[in-house]
């Protein structure tokens, strides 16, 4: 099973660029940047990797962002992720990023654009990783400076096909930002939003009903609420969850309690996804290995897993049947 984990064609769609930043390269960039880091060692880095709770991670997240400083450093940093993404059949990746992280240090939006976007078009050319940008609005912060942050990046929306909405959950609500993610679709951006993963089932109807949402990020409360549950599987709202991640913020006490497997025999449409892959113990694939170990998925749970993560992708639809049929491909080379 860890082979054909391994080898079956998926997309990933929950991923923070920043949360890829390994212990190693941290240290790197911080010798590289002149910048000081509270740890004497990635030892030291990993071992402070135990969370209480969501706003424990974000802490250490913040603390580590600091050493990303240049164009090279986003490049660098986003290079490393997508030549993962190829060792691990990623063939699209959907990569969220947090402007206003950087620009509250001074960072402007362009360097850090640039720097990604940078990577992305090695990635595509010499990995074959086919890739989009979200834009993510931190919640801890006002309405106000994300409507700023989305005037900031209005020069590149060609490139940037959809905005997001994540940080502290709990006390922020996605109505909050109603009125910034109206403006940003009538710039034509597509909408997401983390919803449901230490906040109420609420955060999952107001993402639907007041961002106009096209996926939800996490999602994993919505068995709070029968009806949303039915709604979603109606409607095949995406949920991009990310197992690893759950249990290491402490939303599931272990894997085996989590609910991924009950939601997919549901009908629902999810997706596997790594999260902050550095800080919560694994990529996309070994997000994979821990659920089918712990819950026991089949084959054909993966298979239906890796469809929904292009079904619920950005990809044009040609470019979505492309990836479809490759999969399908995949799957009957396998069963010979």
């Amino acid at each position: 099973m860890s082979s054909f984990i391994q080898n079956i064609p998926k997309a990933e769609l929950h991923i923070h660029i920043e949360g890829s930043l390994e212990p190693e390269m941290m240290f790197a960039l911080a010798e590289r940047n002149n910048v000081s880091l509270p740890y004497d060692s990635v030892e030291e880095v990993r071992a402070a990797y135990q969370f209480e709770d969501l706003q424990s991670f974000l802490d250490l997240y913040y603390a580590g962002a600091a050493v990303l400083q240049t164009e090279q450093d986003f490049y660098d940093l986003t290079l490393a992720y997508l030549k993962r993404c190829s060792d691990e059949s990623v063939y699209r990746t959907e990569i969220f990023f947090d402007p206003q992280t950087h620009s509250e240090r001074g960072i402007p939006l362009e360097t850090v654009f640039t720097g990604i976007q940078r990577a992305l078009e090695v990635g595509k050319s010499q990995l074959g990783v086919s890739s989009a940008l979200i834009l993510c609005f931190l919640r801890h912060l006002s309405a106000e400076a994300a409507h700023q942050t989305l005037k900031q990046a209005l020069p590149f929306k060609s490139m940037i096909p959809a905005v997001g909405l994540d940080s502290s959950e709990v006390g922020n609500p996605p109505s909050k930002f109603r009125s910034v993610f109206d403006k940003a679709r009538s710039e034509g951006f597509l909408t997401v939003a983390h919803a449901g993963e230490e906040g109420p089932v609420e955060y999952i109807w107001e993402a639907i009903n007041q961002l106009g949402v096209s996926r939800i990020d996490h999602g994993v409360r919505c068995v709070d609420d029968p009806a949303l549950v039915d709604y979603l599987v109606e409607h095949q709202m995406p949920l991009t969850v990310c197992p690893l991640s759950n249990i290491k913020l402490c939303v599931f006490d272990s894997m085996q309690q989590h609910n991924l497997k009950s939601l997919l025999d549901r009908g629902l449409c999810i997706t596997v996804n790594s999260d902050d892959p550095s800080y919560f113990g694994g990529y996309v694939n070994e997000n994979f290995e821990a659920v089918t170990s712990a819950l026991g998925l089949s084959s054909q749970d993966i298979y239906t897993i890796a469809l929904n993560s292009f079904k619920a992708s950005f990809l044009e639809e040609i470019e979505k049947q492309q990836a479809i049929d490759q999969l399908d491909a995949f799957m009957v080379s396998y069963q010979e």
